[in-house]
């Protein structure tokens, strides 16, 4: 006989998560104020620069040209040479607190975000995606909201402040070192995609090598029972050598930037440096480099570096700038997984369907993929984020069995066991036994076999085992999410077989592809995208 239940309305399921993480946004907005701390303490310090190099150029001119030099200028020189090592001091101070305030503040940010994610999405997260995340990516982003952009700013506001300097001596020398700056920065935009595309595939051959090596230690002991250390070795050796290529990939791009500063840089000063000798030695008459007083051409050799100090700061930190950039859209798509649920009618009606259950009984829900059962499931006890209505089941008051059931303890006897009693303790290796666990080659030592804190280091398919032999022990209502998917067929029996026991005496809803568990059934339900069918058993 077969009943059919008429669909229910579609219902709007609300947004799974809130808006995107948006990870550059809030770090811009944290670093905000320590960002302008920092341009003050490097204005600061060019300035001092500028004139402790004018000072000193008066006094080596003085001394060589054999002129009296006064103790004012002596003083003034020591003042403003301390005077700039501390503000260089107090610059990189400020910029070191200020990314590790914008750093922590992320990872607050982020926990946050983790805790406040619902259950469904904390578990299409990937471990080793994770660690990279917490470990790394706040680093990367304070580089380059605090970091990066003062020395993007200075490298506009620095060498102005320079090549201003610099035509007070003769405008002549501020126009040569200006004239090749578009050169740089042309080469600068040349290269700097290239950096950004390779610290872009850097980060990802980090997070895919850290999820392999996350996902390996988890099972360590099903590898080494399989004799598979080697091939596994293997597998993340290439994982290696690949993260190792990229990462030279982005230095070998690093160092051309850094060359190419210090090219155009020793070109310019060397010009400088030729054309004031031209004019000293009366050589040549260069307009703005003959008849100078020789502290006016030390004076310009020695603002040429400042002048370029500025580029090279930020071909230094342009490595910060990509690193950065991908760390922030890594960090995005690891946490703006938000897109709202897929609406389900028939699950929301089958919730109406399970609202009046027997006390005891198998109660089966079968259905293709996507059509809602393991979300129908959580909603039954109340863990499934977005549901419309309350639980049918308070999850207290069940066991759960699935790939993903908690496992306590820290041996088989333990994680089968542990809270349920002392009747209960009385059967383990029994029941054990029946569900195949105490056969298992890979759970060497039976009930004494090591299992790990929560069960790191087993498969799907013995968390799921050991779910049923707790569920057989205990008491209480029984929901299972595919119980018998990815069992050789003689446990899948013995589980279909434990999962009827349970049905005498209590209640069992499980969501099953399974024929033959579905011929156990007292009651069917079949989910489809149109809705639900309750077939009769």
């Amino acid at each position: 006989m077969i009943q059919s239940k008429a669909s229910a309305p579609a219902l709007t399921s609300p947004a799974a998560g809130a808006a995107g993480f948006a990870a550059l946004d809030k770090a811009n907005s944290l670093g905000k104020s320590g960002l302008r701390r920092l341009l003050a303490w490097q204005l600061v310090r060019s300035a001092v620069r500028i004139g402790s190099a004018g000072s000193l150029a008066l006094l080596f001119g003085a001394l060589i040209m054999g002129e009296s030099v006064t103790p004012a200028l002596v003083v003034a020189v020591a003042a403003l040479v301390a005077a700039a090592a501390l503000a260089s001091l107090m610059a990189d101070r400020c910029q070191a607190l200020a990314e590790t305030s914008v750093s922590k503040a992320l990872r607050v940010a982020l926990r946050e975000r983790l805790q406040a994610m619902p259950a469904g999405l904390q578990r299409k997260l990937s471990p080793g995606s994770a660690a990279v995340a917490i470990q790394r990516h706040p680093e990367a982003i304070a580089a380059l909201v605090v970091g990066h952009r003062a020395a993007t700013m200075m490298m506009a506001a620095g060498p102005l402040l320079a090549a201003a300097a610099l035509a007070l001596v003769s405008w002549q020398a501020a126009l040569l070192v200006l004239g090749l700056t578009p050169v740089m920065i042309l080469f600068f935009a040349l290269v700097g995609g290239a950096i950004r595309q390779s610290a872009r595939a850097q980060e990802q051959a980090f997070g895919h090598l850290a999820a392999q090596f996350a996902d390996r230690v988890r099972t360590l002991p099903t590898i080494v029972g399989n004799d598979a250390v080697a091939r596994e070795q293997a597998k993340l050796a290439e994982r290696l050598d690949v993260y190792v290529g990229r990462t030279m990939g982005v230095l070998r791009l690093a160092f051309l930037n850094a060359g190419l500063i210090d090219f155009f840089a020793a070109l310019s000063i060397a010009m400088l440096a030729v054309f004031l000798g031209l004019g000293h030695l009366g050589l040549a008459t260069i307009p703005g480099f003959s008849h100078l007083a020789l502290w006016q051409s030390l004076f310009i050799l020695m603002i040429a570096p400042e002048y370029f100090g500025h580029f090279r700061r930020f071909s230094e930190q342009y490595h910060a700038k990509a690193e950065g950039l991908a760390a922030a859209a890594g960090l995005d798509d690891l946490l703006d997984i938000t897109a709202d649920p897929p609406v389900l009618p028939a699950v929301d009606h089958a919730l109406a369907e399970l609202a009046d259950l027997p006390p005891h009984g198998l109660v089966v829900i079968s259905g293709s993929s996507g059509t809602g059962k393991s979300t129908l499931l959580r909603r039954i006890v109340g863990i499934e984020e977005g549901a419309a209505n309350g639980a049918v089941i308070p999850a207290g008051s069940c066991a759960w069995i699935g790939m993903d059931s908690f496992v306590p303890g820290a041996t088989l006897e333990e994680a089968i066991g542990e809270g349920l009693g002392d009747q209960a303790i009385a059967r383990v290796s029994e029941v054990a036994g029946r569900i195949g666990l105490l056969d298992d080659e890979l759970l060497r030592g039976g009930l004494a076999a090591p299992i790990g804190p929560g069960g790191v280091a087993l498969s799907g398919g013995q968390r799921l085992r050991i779910a049923v032999a707790r569920a057989l022990l205990g008491t209480g209502t029984v929901i299972a999410d595919e119980p018998t998917a990815k069992l050789d067929p003689a446990t899948a029996r013995s589980v279909r077989q434990g999962l009827r026991e349970i049905a005498s005496s209590r209640l069992v809803i499980a969501a099953s592809h399974d024929p033959a568990l579905i011929a156990l059934a007292d009651r069917h339900l079949a989910l489809s995208p149109a809705g639900v069918t309750e077939l009769a058993a």
